[in-house]
């Protein structure tokens, strides 16, 4: 899902302020729930500077994960991963491992010579 969701009026939808894609809200993703029989939407590719983030409560139908910490070296979030499994929308605690960047000091940059064997 490119689009992102938000505390939109009335829980529709709405223009992003990015200039491209849509803002949803919480009818939306009830309505998308509901047609797939879901409880919970995951998504990411946004940043959350928590490293997670539920959306629309009570229901906290949806749930944003980042793992990127310290985005671009300079966002200063920290990151998680979700784990899932029976306990996942009851305890946050046990369903999310949060991490944070290595100090810059011990940080390896890329080498930024070439292309990668991987895309190859």
């Amino acid at each position: 899902m490119w689009s992102d969701p938000d505390d939109v009026e009335g829980g529709t939808w709405s223009v992003s302020p990015r200039g491209a894609g849509w803002l949803f809200g919480s009818a939306v993703a009830s309505e998308f729930n509901h047609i797939n029989s879901l409880s919970l939407i995951a998504r990411a590719h946004q940043l959350v500077q928590e490293g997670y983030k539920y959306m629309f409560p009570p229901e906290n139908n949806l749930v944003t994960v980042w793992s990127a910490p310290n985005y671009c070296y300079r966002c200063g979030n920290v990151a998680s991963v979700m784990c899932v499994g029976e306990n996942t929308l009851v305890d946050p605690e046990e369903s999310f491992k949060i991490f944070s960047a290595v100090p810059n000091q011990t940080r390896i940059p890329p080498d930024k010579s070439g292309t990668s064997q991987y895309f190859l």
